[in-house]
């Protein structure tokens, strides 16, 4: 038996809700250590942010932590040491989903995407994601995005590229999920309000909605999660009980019906604040000191 399959019979047949604080801590522990599927890589320590560079030592010591518990890691970006995460992951034995970093600024943008076609043509990539939530933030024009997408898939014809972003961006652009060889969908009941106790159901709505558009294309959910702490956004509250209930849920639910999913995030970054308000701090599953959070 494999350690992932250790894991469905823990949590199969299990009704999450009815556990109290301490069997939850137990099952997420557990659940951890016989392995999910994967993990949003957080690059930046206690003081940094995006735009400073990151150093390959810093890379394989967050790697490291990581190492027992996934067998893909996805990174966000292809610059300021970023390219190194997909690397290490590599180097560890991981299976990569790498993406780059688009927005508004074009020469940025050139720099991106050369940098994934670089680490894809150098074997370190697994599956490329052009962009993350750029239509979302109304970066890009739709027609700017398709593309880039058409450029990588030119330069990497052997691997699947996709483009992530929110779940729905795919039902109400055909064009888009046509471009894509692979559907990455963010699902997060949390940004759309929805309490703790319907947020399963929500999350599922959210997926079928996508494999729906996808017409017969893989998706992958390439962001879901809690936050433990920060203010309550509509019916949706941070708290320790919340986001480890979210956590099981999910992973019972992908781990059964054999669906793809990254885990968001692996460590707390501060510097999310800034966009996200003070629950944007709290998404990892280990603390921004690199402790792993709501075990005992």
């Amino acid at each position: 038996m494999s350690k992932r399959e250790g894991k469905i019979l823990s949590l199969t047949g299990i009704d999450i809700s009815e556990l109290n604080q301490v069997k939850m801590q137990e099952h997420f522990k557990s659940c951890l250590d016989s392995g999910i599927h994967g993990i949003g890589f957080s690059a930046y320590r206690e003081g940094q942010e995006p735009g400073e560079q990151l150093e390959i030592k810093q890379i394989r010591e967050r790697m490291a932590i990581l190492k027992p518990h996934t067998s893909w890691v996805r990174s966000f970006s292809c610059l300021l040491g970023n390219e190194f995460i997909p690397m290490v992951a590599r180097e560890m034995g991981k299976k990569t989903l790498v993406g780059a970093w688009l927005s508004d600024d074009l020469d940025k943008n050139e720099l991106e995407i050369e940098g994934l076609i670089k680490l894809a043509n150098q074997g370190y990539v697994n599956i490329c994601a052009v962009g993350n939530e750029v239509l979302y933030r109304d970066d890009l024009s739709e027609k700017q995005l398709l593309e880039y997408i058409s450029r990588v898939k030119e330069a990497v014809p052997k691997l699947p590229v996709g483009y992530v972003d929110a779940y729905y961006e795919f039902e109400d652009r055909p064009a888009l999920t046509k471009a894509c060889d692979i559907i990455l969908a963010n699902c997060y009941p949390f940004w759309e309000g929805c309490p703790i106790e319907y947020s399963l159901l929500y999350m599922k709505d959210m997926y079928r909605r996508t494999v729906k558009a996808a017409a017969g294309k893989k998706v992958i959910i390439t962001e879901t999660g809690w936050p433990n702490r920060g203010q309550k956004f509509h019916g949706a509250e941070p708290s320790e009980t919340n986001a480890i209930r979210y956590f099981l849920n999910s992973q019972q639910w992908t781990e059964s019906e054999k669906i793809d999913m990254f885990y968001f995030s692996s460590f707390d970054e501060s510097w999310k604040t800034g966009a996200e308000g003070d629950v944007g701090a709290y998404w990892g599953l280990w603390d921004k000191n690199e402790n792993l959070k709501y075990s005992k």
